[in-house]
């Protein structure tokens, strides 16, 4: 049964990219775009500004599957920042301090670091090539 579901594994991964992507592109567009509307618009060159571009570019680049990797790896850093400027502060627990998701997205992004894009990506149709 494992190699029936081992079989899968390239294009699970790639779903889970291409979700991942989409929901931390809605942040990036919500924030700089107000598109869906958060109730703000940060200041240009602000952190949260920064973290809009962050978002938007590097959720664009793992939506299609392109240099997946480094990507991946600011991303990854970028959660960790966001997670201890502005959660860690408000208490221990994740989840009592609204950070659980970017540790969760903190943890994803670091597996595709390792992982890379699975299938259905730019950078794995680059390698067959």
């Amino acid at each position: 049964m494992n190699q029936s579901l081992d079989a899968w594994r390239p294009k699970v991964l790639a779903a889970l990219r291409i979700m991942t992507a989409l929901l931390f592109l809605a942040h990036g567009t919500g924030k700089l775009l107000s598109f869906p509307a958060l109730g703000f618009t940060p200041d240009v060159g602000s952190l949260p500004w920064i973290a809009g571009i962050l978002e938007i570019v590097g959720g664009l680049l793992l939506l299609v599957g392109l240099f997946t990797r480094p990507v991946a790896f600011i991303l990854s850093g970028m959660m960790a920042v966001a997670y201890f400027m502005a959660h860690a502060p408000q208490g221990f627990y994740p989840i009592l301090n609204g950070g659980e998701l970017a540790v969760l997205y903190c943890f994803v992004f670091l597996y595709f670091v390792f992982s890379g894009p699975g299938a259905w990506s730019i950078d794995a149709s680059r390698d067959k090539a």
